[in-house]
This record gives structure tokens, sequence and C-alpha cells, in this order.
């Protein structure tokens, strides 16, 4: 008797809910990268020499980043029954790398040959970065539109519920496969170019100095 009356509660939402699948829209994806900073400072300790999997050499600079990502999501609340449908018109992005943080070995003074032949390696991994950012622009602009597209109409039955409601999207848009994916993509294509920089660098420019 329990089960039938759960099952003619839910029913009727579940009718509502459906009714919110007319105001689907296909989104619009608008995506900036973030304006980025680059940061030079010489170590605090001697960097030791590094062990990579297949090469190894002394470590003279090493570049840090963060990769940001940030969603406006845009919508409507459109009244309906004893609820509301909430429907996703897009959304605005910023994705990419926000800040390079570049650290020179402090057995390199600061302006000296030495120096300035690292700071110049350190900006050929800065330039790789960005330049994945340019080489993915399809594949990161049809990720987010894949994954905003696949968002349905949610119905709310209170206007109280519609934060909730929304942050329970932004999760489900960060979580979402395609854009998984895309972060596994952009990590491989970090590994792989900063790796390539490293194994084909003959620091000339760095032994012509001593």
């Amino acid at each position: 008797m329990l089960k039938k009356i759960l099952f003619f509660i839910l029913l009727p939402i579940s009718v509502i809910a459906d009714d919110c699948v007319q105001y689907k829209k296909t989104p619009f994806v608008n995506i900036k990268n973030p304006e980025w900073t680059k940061t030079v400072v010489l170590s605090d300790d001697p960097m030791d020499e590094y062990n990579g999997k297949y090469f190894s050499f002394k470590l003279h600079g090493i570049t840090e980043t963060s990769f940001m990502e940030k969603y406006e999501i845009d919508f409507n609340v459109i009244p309906e029954y004893d609820g509301y449908c909430i429907v996703v018109n897009g959304v605005d992005a910023v994705v990419g790398y926000e800040n390079f943080l570049v650290k020179i070995d402090k057995s390199h003074k600061k302006n000296s040959c030495s120096y300035n032949a690292v700071l110049k390696h350190e900006e050929k991994h800065i330039n790789a970065y960005l330049s994945i950012l340019k080489d993915m622009e399809p594949d990161i602009k049809n990720s987010i539109f894949n994954a905003m597209n696949s968002v349905m109409p949610i119905f709310a039955p209170d206007i109280e519920s519609i934060d909730s409601l929304l942050d329970d999207l932004y999760k489900k848009l960060e979580n979402h496969p395609e854009l998984v994916l895309l972060h596994q993509k952009i990590d491989a294509a970090q590994e792989i170019r900063n790796k390539r920089i490293d194994q084909d660098e003959d620091h000339n420019e760095l032994k012509q100095c001593e």
C-alpha cells in the first residue's frame, strides 16, 4: 500500500519535469583565455639534478603554472505549473593558464649571461603551454558545448531551491565525461611538449656563458 502511495505522489512531479523539456535550447558557448602573468624569481635553495624517465640533467630552472576554468552559466527561470523551469541559454567560460612562475637556480646571478640563457629556455616552456591552448581551441569549445548541450531544463518546485539546483548543475558540468577527457588531453599535451623541449635542448647558450 505504501508503494502505491509513493507512486502516485511522484508521478505528477515527473510529468511537471517533463513539461520543462519544451524550453530546451541549443546553448551558446563563449570562451576566452585569462590574462596571464609571468613572474621570475631566484630559487631559495640550489636546484637538484632532474632524473626523468628517459633522461637526466642538472636543473637550472623550472616553470610552474596554474590552469584555471571559470564557468558562468546564463539561464532563464520560467514559471511552470506549481514551480519553475530552469533553462540554460549558454555559458561564458574563461579557460587557460593564469600565472607562470619561473624559478631560476640561485647559482645564476640576476641578469647575468647564464641567468638570461636559463630564462630564455624557460620561456620556451611558457610558449609550449600557450600553444596547447591555441592548438586545442576547437577541442576545448566542442567539449564545453557538448557538456552544456547535455543539460536539460530543470524543474524547481520553488524559488528557494533554484540556487542549490544550479550548484548541482555546476558540479555536473565539472565532472562531465567530455570535460574529464579534455583535461586528460591537456595534461598529456603538457607532458609531451615540455619533455620535448628539455630533450632537444643542448644548452649551447648556457655553455657559451662559461
